[in-house]
């Protein structure tokens, strides 16, 4: 059969990219023609070719800057997945079009439509018009007939190719972000009725899967060459990293940058007249375009060559959007990102800016909101008086523990985005900006993080126990519990690591924007040691949320190893970097919707269910013996007595402790003293001065948090009674076992060898 240039035409438009979704007749279009080799002697500023199966023809659109004089011949490659299924070689002069045969150096326009046989189309699989974001590319090799460089290769040009079906929906991504923002809702809403296990185990849920989203993210931020498919899931999930466009946002960003002294880029301005490559590492591009340069350059006038020359090198010293010496343009990394979300990237970190500001403010109006409602509803009776009470007398509390935690949730956010702007110093206001929100979340973050290690330490040193301040406290539990209810109490540190890890990764996408391999090794490093410290620690509060983050992790750390697979460095087939990037879609689209699925499940039974907090099991540190709740103590039996002692409840307890500024708390002074007061002397119980002297837990440090039901060995778990308080459901007081009255601080009473026993039994191993 012989071929004319129609066919490689056809094949090249019928291997084409990224289409409207909507479209519902098949079609195959490119939108961009990019040099493969150095020094290429052809290339196009603009390149359009859209396939029309059900008419057979092809719409081309081309403008070509050409180098190369003389008679050539197209060697063509059709690939699919890195597999090679057409390979022809095309003689121009066949098909008789002018400025191809011979071709002539100088702008080659070429506007026209082609007719594609039905034979051309036969040879074209009915998959590729199907499956999503279709992997394939036409690469032709640009040969000399004649002269000292017969048989030579003199330009190499490739055209990516996709059918118009992506992975890269909008419906993926309202989906992911109402589901996560309903659990977090829920889960204030589940602890504003009383209900804290419940609560704590779907927040700690939603924020994992919120993690793995920006996770997911980060993967399209590197500066790594990813395949189609790999590059749309990801986008699906640059909500996360407030990546959301809204054009008169975007207007009002520009006009921003302008009037602080910055040039705004203007890439969109231009679609219609130069093309985009989004595939290529900037370190490639920039090779071929400044080879081309040094050979096309020197056919320009000098007032032309001189500012082609001057963008070219703007584009590698400040890692802009690189324009080649042709006019096409170059994104990669965080500005490839952009680019697919339709934001010009120096309007990116903007963008993320005032996601996250309005976040913080709505939120703010929601809770202030939702407090006004509470109080007009008890106020006219449309619910009862006690519905909500905590909330409603401690809103301004609760309301700086909501605000720690969107700043945490958008720590990965705003980490990237300002240190990514140290790079670009897109104008000298958002550069200010930018070092004002990332030393004021990190410095916010870490006095936090700070503040619960001295709360814990201090709670260790007094009760024996970080648990008994932690949550016994509800100032501090609303204020800082974001940092550490998801996590077990002698793991309250873990918090730590987990923002060092966050701030670490976050450098690797921002500074090594120019080597999407270094990008690489560093999220395997990063990924391995989580999963590593996951594994062994086990941090989190229970064996349940412990395997759902343990499996994040794990699944972190395999998309890591594909991101290096990416990177080609192991030199593999390209039919295996395709078939790996398929790979990762499948198996995240799987994870992510198990994921979604166990979330929105829990939290519906939360809603659903007489007693939430039966669901899951009473955690091993034993908070809710610390917390106030008006759920489960609601009677006034001598075990309520004695577990608001634990809490601290007495008469003369000072409520609303501030431990930001270390004033008056449970281990303070005045608290020691009236539990002095309220303790009852006895001979050998009395021991002047030094911890002895101080309050003590009534709960074991012998066994973590659990209460000693016999003298010699406390019962495990298994052993308890289900319900040993019928419906109360409440865990077994310390002193139900004893024969005698014993004192709430440990000492039996007028018994001097028994009170010897008890704390000998009682103190730390």
């Amino acid at each position: 059969m012989r071929w004319s240039l129609s066919r490689p035409l056809a094949a090249l438009a019928s291997l084409a990219a990224l289409a409207s979704p909507a479209l519902a007749e098949p079609i195959l279009q490119s939108d961009s023609l990019n040099a493969c080799q150095e020094n290429s002697g052809f290339t196009a500023s603009l390149f359009k070719v859209i396939f029309t199966p059900n008419n057979n023809s092809a719409n081309v659109d081309i403008v070509a800057v050409s180098s190369v004089q003389g008679s050539v011949i197209f060697d063509v490659s059709i690939t699919a997945y890195g597999f090679e299924i057409i390979r022809k070689q095309v003689n121009p002069c066949d098909a008789g079009l002018a400025g191809l045969c011979p071709m002539t150096a100088g702008k080659i326009p070429l506007n026209f439509n082609l007719f594609v046989d039905d034979a051309a189309v036969a040879q074209i699989p009915s998959i590729a018009y199907t499956f999503p974001d279709l992997d394939a590319k036409v690469r032709v090799f640009i040969n000399m007939t004649d002269g000292s460089e017969a048989g030579h290769s003199v330009a190499c040009v490739e055209a990516v190719i996709s059918n118009g079906k992506t992975v890269d929906l909008l419906g993926v991504k309202w989906a992911t972000a109402i589901v996560a923002g309903l659990a977090l809702v829920s889960s204030a809403i589940v602890s504003g009725l009383g209900h804290q296990n419940a609560a704590a185990h779907v927040a700690a849920n939603a924020l994992s899967l919120f993690g793995y989203f920006q996770a997911q993210a980060m993967l399209g931020l590197t500066a790594v060459r990813l395949p189609p498919v790999v590059m749309s899931w990801t986008q699906d999930f640059q909500w996360s990293m407030g990546i959301i466009e809204l054009d008169f946002m975007q207007d009002i960003f520009t006009w921003y940058q302008r009037a602080t002294g910055g040039t705004p880029s203007t890439i969109f301005d231009s679609l219609t007249t130069v093309s985009v490559q989004v595939q290529k590492r900037a370190v490639e591009m920039a090779g071929a375009g400044m080879g081309l340069a040094k050979r096309s350059l020197a056919m320009m006038p000098a007032s032309i060559a001189e500012p082609v020359t001057a963008v070219v090198k703007r584009g590698l010293m400040k890692r802009d959007n690189i324009q080649t010496s042709s006019g096409s343009y170059i994104v990669f990394g965080i500005q490839r990102a952009a680019f697919r979300a339709g934001i010009e990237s120096t309007n990116l970190f903007m963008t993320g800016l005032i996601f996250f500001c309005l976040l913080v403010i709505i939120t703010c109006a929601c809770v202030a909101a939702f407090k006004g409602i509470c109080e007009l509803a008890a106020k006219k009776k449309w619910m009862d008086g006690d519905k909500f009470l905590e909330f409603r007398n401690g809103w301004q509390t609760v309301l700086k523990g909501i605000l720690f935690r969107l700043t945490l949730i958008g720590f990965p956010q705003m980490t990237i985005l300002c240190l990514w702007e140290f790079t670009q110093k897109d104008s000298a206001a958002l550069v200010v900006l930018a070092v004002f929100f990332l030393l004021g979340m990190t410095g916010t973050l870490g006095w936090a993080a700070s503040k619960v290690i001295m709360i814990a330490r201090r709670s260790v040193t007094m009760h024996h126990n970080p648990a008994y301040i932690l949550f016994s406290d509800p100032q501090a539990l609303n204020k800082w519990g974001f940092l550490y209810v998801q996590f077990r109490a002698s793991a309250y540190y873990f918090i730590v690591p987990v923002l060092g890890y966050v701030l670490v990764k976050s450098m690797f996408v921002a500074f090594a924007q120019n080597s999407g391999t270094v990008q690489a090794v560093g999220f395997i490093i990063l990924e391995a040691a989580a999963l590593i410290a996951a594994s062994v620690l086990r941090p989190w509060m229970d064996k349940k949320t412990n395997s759902f983050n343990i499996a994040i992790c794990a699944m972190n750390f395999i998309n890591s190893i594909f991101l290096l697979i990416f990177t080609e460095v192991f030199n593999q087939p390209p039919l295996v970097t395709g078939v790996v990037g398929v790979v990762l879609w499948i198996a995240n689209a799987v994870f992510a919707l198990i994921l979604l699925l166990m979330l929105i499940l829990s939290t519906i039974f939360v809603f659903f269910r007489e007693n939430p907090d039966g669901r899951y099991q009473i955690m091993a540190d034993d908070r809710t013996s610390f917390m106030k709740s008006q759920t489960h103590l609601t009677t006034t039996t001598e075990l309520d007595a004695l577990g608001a002692t634990a809490r601290g409840d007495k008469s003369g307890f000072k409520g609303g402790l501030d431990l930001d500024d270390d004033a008056e708390s449970i281990t303070s002074d005045s608290v020691r003293r009236q539990t002095e007061r309220l303790s009852v002397p006895s001979g050998g119980n009395s021991v002047s001065g030094g911890y002895s002297n101080r309050a003590r837990s009534p709960a074991s440090p012998a066994m973590p948090l659990f209460p000693a039901d016999t003298p010699r060995s406390p019962p495990r778990y298994n052993d308890r009674p289900a319900s040993p308080f019928g419906a109360h459901n409440r865990p077994s007081s310390p002193f139900t076992t004893q024969t005698r009255p014993v004192s709430p601080y440990g000492a039996p009473n007028n018994n001097n060898n028994n009170g010897a026993a008890f704390r000998a039994q009682n103190n730390s191993r």
